[in-house]
């Protein structure tokens, strides 16, 4: 007997993302806006890249990163979207606040998913200074907001193929 294998699984590359027909929710924190407002645009960017409609993509803001899991849980029991972009922005501080935000952001992102099988993608930035945030928010592919949505797009791709 073969395995079944999707072609990402069949060589590890990165399968041809086609998102004609998913509808992809944005849960964006406006905590360091200037930064999220970026990855949010890399966001649609990858998005539209991969063929997702304006028309089917739900957007949602929230004050902080803390909040972020929250609303994406709650989107994802909705049973109107087939994955979710989580993106934020935490910048270390003086305070152990910097941890306990990243920790609850993570944890609650990845709960999230898993109590719901909905895929919630991490574009949390978690960084040591706004340089580095501005790094990683800038206008190419390599903006992680762009990443989160590749991801979402071949997850929710992903999950349609093994639950058919």
């Amino acid at each position: 007997r073969r395995r079944q294998m999707t072609r990402a699984g069949s060589s590890g590359a990165m399968p041809e993302l086609n998102g004609k027909g998913l509808r992809i929710g944005i849960v964006s924190a406006r905590f360091n806006d200037h930064i999220v407002t970026a990855l949010r645009d890399g966001a649609l960017r990858g998005l539209e890249r991969c063929g997702v409609s304006d028309n089917d993509i739900v957007e949602h803001w929230v004050p902080g990163a803390f909040e972020v899991p929250l609303a994406a849980k709650v989107l994802a029991e909705t049973g109107t979207v087939d994955a979710i972009i989580c993106l934020g922005t935490v910048i270390r501080g003086d305070t152990p606040h910097f941890e306990y935000v990243c920790e609850a952001a993570t944890r609650g992102i990845q709960d999230a998913q898993m109590s719901t099988g909905i895929p919630v993608m991490f574009g949390v930035l978690t960084l040591n200074t706004e340089q580095q945030a501005i790094d990683r928010s800038g206008p190419g592919t390599d903006n992680k907001g762009d990443e989160a949505a590749l991801g979402a797009v071949e997850m929710a791709l992903l999950l349609k193929t093994i639950r058919n």
